[in-house]
């Protein structure tokens, strides 16, 4: 059967207009300093995240005595394997999650939240994630990405009056960007608002609405039309989900996370109010980016629980475990994969940590190292569960549920994988979040020398723009030079007595990211305008600098446990292992960098594309069901029963 290509109502747009969207809904300027955007111009300024920043005591008295309930309340109230067998989490239990403030973990006291900091709502998410991760992505969905976060930075104080008591007690929120045919392409919105006395009419229907199911207020962005007194643009709005004109036309269910209330939102002629817009018209997107700076920062942390939960398995499974005489932890093979773990976890808890403590203290811009923890997490998460399913051989691959039907420990380790999986897609899918990052890294360049390379600029702005070049690279190229990395003594407190020697690593990082940068600079000389076509180079130089990240977060975690007497000398060998193997991986990367096969990959997609290979296909059966790729979305009443499930 034909399939229609897409939402009749969807907007064309051109590769060039796309990107002009995206780019004007960017942060443009920074006002504070970034690490992570030094070090990817070859600057490692370690004082901006060492000594490593600390809470105060007031906040940490506050975090901990709500991790005490929610600890309690995560071994009494929670049961995964009902939620994995039933795919649904259980109503008493997020009524349950409501009494203990878990909905207003990141709300103000003042409208009744627990006013939480970054850090000890990461720490939350972290518990109640390793306990169930649908449970987890709730809470992340309602408080990361949901109606609190926009409303606390961009909302007017009658919508927080208005909104926040109830998201901090009750309300459930939910966050509705993604389309069947829109996915990181926002100039393509199709769901539309459209002014009308007072209010706005909506009408679009909107795909992954994770809480959507059972939420209660949303977020919606919606395109207003150009008129008069309109500005027009992407805009955000808070909508009541039991609007009329509303339905929920699907439960979605997916590989992993079977408790999650992901759905289909049909929006036909619904009315709110003007006052319920977020920011002005034309705002949406910067609004959305915006919220994601720190809301990012959420599927790490989870990632950090999984991580602790891995390393708890595959310690207490591969010391009982024996193969050939001794436990399989003694194989050196096994033992590899268990330091893996062990060192990421502790890597991984460090960037987040440090990320969060930098947030709290809005001091440094974040939005790069918050975007670098996403994506390091969400794939290393994925790593340390496959591994963890690796340790544990054929029982790895088994359910929990089989396991405990023939007597053993119900490990859910398949179910972990399954779980985590999304995270590599969801807000911001890896190869996004490498363009993303990649073109914040180059942000300096294309400010100096970015109309060299555009094609739309006249002579006169290019050669403005090359003498501005000439002069910033005079002065930025010679300090790539060399550097404190190539001095043996530097970072010396990094070498305590008695301890693996960090300083060593501190000093590979910066002198990686002054190569890190001269190969930025190369291949911006080598590509100019088709620099941005180069995804496997931008790829392999945002994974660059997240390893550099990391080492460096490391290194700083564990000299303030040493400093503080907890568990010092052992967060010294964990940073340094940690150190070692992401120095083969920084290596290796830097080696693809210039050695690859990405021009061969691309001419290769054009032939399978062409239908050149469609030979290599025969022998199959395809198991796909009928239907379009794309669904249908073009706006109008819905025809199908509404399935939204509000919990009270």
């Amino acid at each position: 059967m034909s399939a229609p290509s897409a939402p009749k109502n969807t907007p064309r747009v051109t590769e060039r207009e796309a990107r002009q969207v995206a780019e004007a809904a960017r942060e443009q300027d920074w006002h504070k300093p970034s690490f992570a955007k030094e070090l990817f111009l070859g600057r490692f300024r370690l004082d901006l995240i060492h000594p490593h920043p600390l809470p105060p005591a007031d906040d940490v008295r506050r975090g901990e005595a709500f991790l005490a309930r929610l600890h309690a309340f995560c071994e009494t109230r929670i049961d995964s394997a009902l939620i994995e067998r039933e795919a649904r989490i259980p109503d008493e239990v997020i009524n349950g999650l409501k009494e203990l403030g878990a909905l207003g973990m990141k709300i103000e006291p003042k409208y009744g939240g627990l006013g939480l900091t970054q850090v000890y709502y990461n720490k939350a998410l972290a518990m109640v994630g390793s306990a169930s991760p649908a449970i987890g992505a709730l809470l992340s969905a309602h408080q990361s990405i949901g109606v609190p976060q926009p409303l606390k930075l961009f909302g007017s104080q009658e919508q927080k009056d208005a909104f926040l008591p109830r998201l901090a007690s009750t309300d459930i929120s939910a966050f509705l960007l993604t389309e069947p045919d829109v996915g990181s392409d926002p100039a393509r919105l199709a769901t539309s608002a459209v002014p009308e006395g007072s209010d706005y009419i909506l009408d679009g229907v909107k795909l992954w609405t994770t809480n959507g199911v059972v939420a209660d207020l949303l977020v919606v962005m919606a395109r207003v039309p150009k008129s008069d007194g309109h500005k027009g643009g992407i805009t955000a709005f808070v909508v009541e989900a039991d609007s009329p004109g509303i339905t929920v036309e699907n439960r979605n269910a997916f590989m992993g996370l079977r408790g999650l209330e992901n759905g289909v939102t049909r929006f036909h002629r619904v009315r709110v109010p003007a006052a319920n817009r977020i920011g002005p018209e034309g705002a949406g997107l910067k609004i959305a980016l915006t919220t994601l700076n720190t809301g990012r920062l959420s599927l790490p942390a989870m990632c950090v629980g999984a991580g602790k939960w891995c390393l708890k398995i595959a310690r207490e499974w591969s010391a009982v475990r024996e193969q050939w005489g001794r436990p399989v932890a003694r194989h050196e093979a096994v033992g590899a994969k268990i330091s893996f773990i062990a060192a990421t976890t502790f890597a991984l808890e460090a960037v987040v940590d440090l990320s969060s403590q930098m947030a709290d203290e809005n001091r440094n811009d974040i939005r790069i190292e918050a975007a670098l923890a996403k994506l390091y997490g969400s794939e290393m998460g994925c790593l340390m569960a496959d591994e963890l399913v690796q340790i544990r051989g054929g029982r790895g691959f088994e359910t929990a549920a089989s396991l405990a039907a023939r007597g053993e420990r119900a490990v859910p380790a398949e179910q972990l994988l399954r779980d985590l999986r999304i995270n590599r897609i969801f807000e911001g899918s890896t190869e996004i979040m490498h363009l993303l990052i990649a073109r914040e890294a180059v942000d300096a360049h294309l400010k100096v020398a970015g109309d060299i390379i555009d094609p739309d600029k006249p002579l006169s702005a290019k050669a403005r723009a090359g003498a501005n070049a000439a002069g910033f690279y005079a002065r930025w190229l010679p300090k790539l030079v060399a550097g404190p990395g190539q001095l043996p003594r530097t970072y010396g407190e990094f070498n305590p007595a008695g301890h693996p020697d960090l300083s060593t690593h501190l000093r590979y990082v910066e002198r990686s990211a002054r190569k890190l940068a001269r190969s930025t600079f190369y291949a911006m000389s080598r590509w100019q305008g088709r620099m941005e076509t180069k995804q496997g180079f931008l790829g392999r130089i945002v994974d660059i600098g997240a390893e550099l990240f990391a080492m460096s977060a490391a290194c700083v975690r564990a000299e303030l446990l040493r400093s503080s007497g907890d568990h010092g000398r052992e967060a010294y060998r964990l940073a340094d292992a940690f150190c070692r193997q992401s120095r083969v991986r920084v290596e290796e990367l830097f080696t693809r960098l210039w050695s690859n096969t990405d021009d061969l990959d691309r001419r290769m997609v054009d032939g399978v594309l062409s239908g050149a290979y469609t030979w290599l296909e025969d022998g199959i059966i395809d198991p796909s069901g009928e239907g379009p790729w794309i669904a249908d979305a073009t706006p109008g009443p819905s025809a199908r029963d509404d399935v939204h499930r509000p919990i009270r």
